[in-house]
């Protein structure tokens, strides 16, 4: 059973990266990672898509991971490090999906990515966590939608990173916390937006999912920082997933910038939410047995 199974939108031909957006690509990728040798990292496609596995010692639970980047940006091996955090708390496998980004590929692209590599990885480790930081914890996001509606088997969790889970602009953060995210705001979020959705509604749930009906979601775990413009994302994700019957467990720090977690391993505040992942993530697996 292929992607026909999803009832995903079809393929549409995007346009190629603009000459900055590509040099900041390579810029990107040349950023060092030093993941804890405690872990293995190899390469392995799922249903076709080239993704990066980061694993424990004989994992007992398997997350499909979708890194952030604004739609535009970043590729699985910049992940490599926190993966390798993470899957060494956890015992996990972490599988880094090296999805296509925008504008060569506007949606639905990544999310077709998104769910060949996730029936392949279901296929092969059984039952799966879907996570994502930023742009790709609103893929994630999408993704879990996307299985539900189409019969598709349910992660085991959603696990998501300072999520961008609506593409209206209608949230209130992006003014009111400018001044104090420094890694992401409007003029980024604008540009990705346009890239990834080349035309297509905002106001899709597979591009919006807070604007989705959320009944029927797995357990999701949520982070997000007081001083990120996604905040009211995460906020009115956590409100709206709860009114609609989903058990949530959300993480609102103080004084955090966008994904910190990932970017700041030594500070407190990103050894609580790594403790709190890999409870989750210890949860899910023993949910699994």
């Amino acid at each position: 059973m292929g992607l026909e199974a999803w009832n995903l939108p079809d393929e549409r031909v995007g346009r190629p990266a603009p000459d900055d957006l590509a040099e900041r690509r390579k810029a990107v990728a040349q950023l060092p990672q030093n993941p804890d040798p405690a872990a293995v990292v190899r390469s392995r496609a799922y249903g076709g898509v080239a993704c990066l596995v980061v694993e424990a010692p004989e994992p007992d639970v398997t997350v499909l991971y979708l890194h952030g980047g604004g739609y535009r940006l970043g590729e699985a091996a910049g992940w490599t490090e926190f993966a390798a955090r993470l899957a060494s708390a956890a015992h996990a496998r972490i599988v880094l999906v090296d999805y296509r980004l925008a504008p060569e590929a506007p949606f639905p692209g990544a999310l077709r990515d998104a769910a060949a590599a996730y029936d392949a990885a279901y296929e092969a480790h059984g039952p799966l966590v879907v996570a994502g930081d930023s742009a790709g914890g609103g893929l994630a996001a999408a993704l879990a939608l996307a299985a539900r509606d189409a019969g598709r088997p349910a992660p085991l969790g959603l696990l998501l990173l300072s999520p961008w889970l609506d593409q209206t602009f209608a949230s209130g953060a992006f003014e009111r916390n400018a001044a104090t995210d420094g890694m992401f705001g409007m003029d980024a979020a604008r540009v990705g937006s346009e890239f990834y959705l080349q035309g297509h509604d905002p106001h899709d749930p597979l591009v919006s999912p807070l604007l989705g009906d959320l009944a029927g979601l797995p357990r999701v775990q949520l982070f997000a920082g007081g001083h990120e413009v996604l905040l009211d994302d995460a906020t009115a994700f956590a409100a709206r997933a709860a009114a609609a019957g989903v058990t949530v467990e959300a993480h609102f720090v103080a004084g955090m910038q966008h994904v910190w977690p990932t970017v700041f391993p030594e500070l407190p505040e990103s050894r609580a939410a790594l403790a709190a992942m890999t409870d989750f993530l210890r949860g899910a697996a023993t949910a699994s047995r």
